[in-house]
């Protein structure tokens, strides 16, 4: 009688040490994915201040994307959620990219869209606003090319190819016309130091082309390192928040700030979209997700970049998610900063 006890006892050890390591496996184990969920929809009048700004009745707020690593439980969450997608680890961050580069990365493309926004703002008000250049800043690498190893996160490209080259625009003009087996030769600053580098241009890895006919030097993600003169000053303090997709929203809240007419009416505004120097509204990410946030904190519009009413554009997506948890916010597709000024006057 003993004897079987003891046997449903070591069998019911057995069972709980299996359940509780299968338990473990789950929750840890993480996939070569990540999760996205809608985060925030922050009203920007209380993260940027112009200088001597005008205050306004309405609110101008960017809307923010959750990400997280995905285990089992959250990929097969993600399936089943309205609100919820999955995305492929590698169209996030570049193979071997480490969590300490890639959060540099997105705080360095914010930087920048805040350069730009600022610019456009400034410009369309009539206010002082330009950029001098200082070089190119090397953001991230792709893994297994030729730059990985010779350069360094945070170095500073100032000439390729003996020529002066100051911005990512130029830089990449030049990477452009070079072909697999060239070498490119590079002038770079780091912590006060110059120094030069060659780098053998090389066959892109087969997941960024699987016809191994385009080559590059193994640079991702190159920013321009500048500073934005402008008056007067503004602040903006944006925390931990990264990437480029508020460029728009910042541009209209600095906009309104510098303008004496409220360009809100009153109305609480959301939006999204990446911003040029020209005043180009690009694609961004999540806005599936932007949409979620921005409904449940009480927005009656929100911009979507349109992408000149390509097939799948973010407008498109944002149309289908906001017909699907049936909001009453009006989305409108905008292409340039201009059309965004042009639909606020219509309120």
């Amino acid at each position: 009688m003993n004897e079987t006890k003891e046997k449903k006892s070591k069998a019911s050890v057995i069972r709980w040490t299996v359940f509780i390591l299968i338990l473990v496996f789950v929750n840890f184990y993480q996939l070569p994915y990540y999760f996205s969920i809608p985060g925030d929809a922050k009203v920007l009048s209380e993260v940027i201040e112009v200088e001597e700004g005008n205050e306004y009745e309405g609110s101008l707020s960017l809307t923010t994307v959750r990400m997280g690593k995905a285990n089992t439980v959250n990929y097969i969450w993600s399936l089943l959620s309205n609100e919820r997608d999955i995305i492929p680890e590698n169209l996030v961050r570049p193979e071997g990219e480490t969590d300490e580069e890639y959060h540099h990365r997105q705080l360095m493309m914010m930087s920048s869209s805040q350069d730009v926004s600022v610019l456009v703002a400034y410009n369309a008000a009539g206010k002082e606003a330009y950029f001098e250049n200082y070089g190119v800043l090397v953001t991230s690498f792709v893994d297994g090319m030729d730059a990985k190893g010779k350069l360094e996160v945070s170095d500073r490209i100032i000439e390729v190819n003996d020529e002066e080259t100051l911005t990512a625009e130029a830089l990449l003009d030049v990477l452009s016309i070079v072909t697999i087996g060239d070498e490119v030769d590079l002038v770079a600053e780091r912590d006060e130091e110059t120094l030069e580098v060659t780098i053998n241009v090389e066959p892109f890895p087969e997941e960024l082309d699987p016809t191994g006919e385009r080559g590059g030097i193994g640079i991702a993600h190159p920013i321009t390192d500048r500073e934005l003169i402008k008056s007067p000053e503004v602040t903006i303090n944006t925390a931990e928040i990264g990437g480029p997709s508020a460029g728009l929203m910042f541009a209209l809240e600095i906009y309104n700030q510098l303008v004496e007419e409220d360009i809100t009416k009153g109305h609480h505004i959301a939006g999204t979209g990446s911003l040029s120097e020209e005043g180009l509204v690009g694609r961004i990410g999540g806005v599936k997700q932007k949409i979620i946030a921005s409904d449940k904190a009480g927005a009656s519009v929100f911009f979507a970049p349109n992408e000149e009413g390509v097939e799948g554009s973010n407008y498109e997506v944002a149309m289908e998610t906001a017909a699907s948890i049936d909001t009453d916010m009006e989305v409108v597709a905008v292409d340039t900063f201009e059309e965004a000024l042009a639909y606020l006057e219509t309120l």
